[in-house]
């Protein structure tokens, strides 16, 4: 087996092609386009190597990793798409304090040799666009928020009335359009069975509302996951210790390794299921008592919650208040 370090950047592909049995190197720059997944691909030909006999190794970069993913899993390649931070730390371990994308690379490929991690699955086309109606109806949001700040500052410095009339018709136009966005995304998912049943499954789950069920209903289709802790740790919700004798005694604290949307989204769903949700108020009470932070309760009820959702899409069934574990 082969190795290939793919380096992402909105313009390029930075490879290096590792053989771990000799370890010799070829290095490959193409463009991050279709011409550019042509040319890797006629390059790792003339190499004498064929799709099937190659590892490639990627980092998850938001928008830029998308298309090249997709492209070289239907040629054939075996990829996975890794969490950078891993990728970091793994090429401290090896002392490469260089860090370019030539680099980038050859630690991508010595992380899939030595690490050999999971081969990637593309998410289902309806998860792909689901995520994307998601993310602009987020930007959206985003926008309009600010707007709303901007409109309140000149309101108060009592600014002339074209620009107050200008954040006005700015701000009805944004509502308009994340009105138009959450209408698209209900008919995206009602256009799907399975997305359906199982969005009205996870809006069972007292404090589950409709952002964080269309974000879990996402994450939860977007690959195989075999348990909810394994939901937990891709989301970044698995609390990390720092101890080290007795000197060292840091708090845990979240990983934070996954999407940070989401997350957020999980964060005000948390709070309110403290209060609203039975299964979730009860730990976030016993640890409460037990002298825990609120900010580690309200950890530990994220990853409540995470069960919760995977739970009622696992096994396919509704929210029920009086469901004990192992029950």
């Amino acid at each position: 087996m082969m190795y290939l370090g793919i380096d992402i950047s909105k313009a390029k592909l930075d490879c290096t092609l590792l053989d771990p049995a000799t370890d010799k190197r070829k290095t490959k720059a193409v463009s991050n386009d279709l011409k550019g997944f042509e040319a890797l691909s006629a390059w790792l030909d003339k190499q004498g190597t064929a799709p099937g006999d190659v590892h490639g190794v990627m980092e998850a970069t938001g928008v830029y990793h998308e298309q090249a993913a997709l492209w070289l899993t239907d040629a054939g390649v075996r990829l996975s798409v890794v969490n950078p931070a891993q990728v970091r730390d793994f090429a401290r371990g090896l002392a490469m304090r260089t860090k370019t994308d030539g680099t980038d690379s050859v630690a991508l490929a010595r992380y899939g040799a030595l690490i050999q991690p999971e081969p990637w699955e593309a998410p289902p086309l309806e998860i792909r666009e689901l995520k994307a109606l998601i993310t602009r109806l987020e930007a959206l949001e985003t926008d309009a928020r600010r707007e709303l700040n901007r409109r309140e500052k000149a309101l108060v410095a009592q600014a002339p009335a074209l620009v107050r009339e200008s954040l006005d018709n700015h701000l009805a136009a944004l509502k308009q359009e994340i009105a138009r966005l959450q209408q698209a995304i209900n008919d995206h998912i009602n256009r799907h069975p399975g997305l359906k049943a199982d969005r009205e499954r996870l809006l069972s789950i007292p404090a589950v509302g409709d952002k964080t069920a269309n974000r879990m209903l996402a994450v939860l289709h977007s690959r195989k996951f075999r348990s909810a802790d394994q939901v937990a740790a891709f989301l970044g919700l698995v609390p990390v210790e720092h101890q080290s004798g007795s000197s060292v005694q840091k708090r845990p604290r979240l990983a934070k390794n996954g999407d940070a949307r989401t997350r957020a989204v999980l964060y005000m769903a948390a709070i309110v299921a403290a209060q609203y949700n039975p299964h979730v108020k009860a730990l976030y009470t016993w640890l409460c008592a037990k002298g825990k932070t609120k900010m580690a309760a309200l950890g530990a009820a994220m990853r409540k919650l995470v069960h919760l959702c995977f739970g009622v899409v696992k096994h396919q069934t509704f929210y029920q208040a009086d469901w004990q574990p192992g029950g």
